[in-house]
């Protein structure tokens, strides 16, 4: 089943994640260049460079066929605003050489609970991962 997959890790070529507020995206980050842009605690926006090691993409990369995210709708956004709070929008993509997934989340999707579920877990992987590629580059 996994030789057949439509994404295959070897044919991989990028990762993106946006998120922040639905008007402004201001958290990125893109494997490729391994440019990394967020809002820190004091409201001040960060620029660096972030690179993902080969085996933490083939995590994340692995994360994401387990998670089912292959066969997430490629649109999940939530049309309320509640209580005049903006929701935060996320926007994950995996580009392979033949194909692409691109999904966006809004944390005010109303839909199945399994695949908010799955959503969910698959930005706190994403989060992991890249803290953990923070703290190595630090040290």
């Amino acid at each position: 089943m996994i030789k057949n997959a439509p994404y295959k890790f070897t044919e991989f070529e990028s990762f993106s994640f946006q998120f922040g507020p639905r008007g402004s995206l201001q958290n990125t980050y893109d494997s490729k260049t391994g440019n990394y842009q967020y809002v820190d605690s004091k409201d001040s926006v960060v620029r660096t460079k972030l690179h993902l090691s080969n085996d933490d993409l083939l995590y994340l990369h692995r994360k994401a066929a387990m998670q089912g995210f292959w066969d997430f709708p490629k649109d999940e956004t939530g049309d309320s605003v509640k209580a005049g709070l903006q929701p935060l929008r996320y926007i994950i993509e995996f580009t392979y050489k033949r194909k692409s997934k691109r999904v966006v989340f809004d944390q005010n999707y109303v839909g199945d609970p399994k695949l908010i579920d799955a959503n969910k877990q698959m930005i706190k992987e994403i989060d992991l991962v890249m803290g953990q590629a923070e703290g190595r580059q630090k040290k």
